[in-house]
């Protein structure tokens, strides 16, 4: 992702690393879109290194606004998305790697004897503790006080 960098007029480009990175997401970039990537590329460092609008930038954040505020996501679209792509790329580790943690966690306290079903209902209020904090306990109270019995006999 520092190959995006616009610091110092674009100094840690490197093509070879960002076609690299397209391919890893093949979901994102086909076949023939890696062969357009390769050449929106090269013409976009040309501009980029020729354009005072960017030559003045100092972060991949930056770029994105100044790109889309430039229309240049209308010219180079590839580079559009894999600029996104290194936006969000940071931001989807550390999710990942947060319901990892909670899920060794969980599975540790109940001693792995949970099938997946049951563990992902687990995980979920435990990742996702932002949004349960707002859910008051009387209100979770209420909704189980409420609930029919589900026993029979036999």
């Amino acid at each position: 992702m520092s190959c995006l960098n616009p610091s110092n007029s674009f100094s840690a480009y490197n093509k070879e690393k960002l076609i690299r990175l397209a391919e890893l997401y093949s979901v994102d970039f086909s076949i023939v879109e890696l062969v357009a990537l390769e050449h929106q590329l090269s013409t976009y460092i040309l501009d980029m290194r020729s354009s005072e609008e960017f030559s003045s930038l100092d972060n991949i954040a930056d770029l994105a606004k100044q790109f889309v505020k430039a229309k240049k996501d209308i010219v180079y679209p590839l580079v559009h998305q894999l600029l996104v792509l290194a936006l969000t790329l940071p931001v989807t580790t550390a999710t990942v790697k947060r319901a990892f943690s909670a899920m060794k966690i969980v599975k540790h306290r109940l001693h792995s004897k949970m099938g997946d079903d049951w563990l992902n209902d687990c995980l979920v209020p435990y990742i996702e503790k932002e949004v349960f904090d707002l859910v008051p306990n009387e209100a979770v109270m209420q909704h189980y006080q409420k609930m029919q019995n589900r026993m029979q006999s036999l």
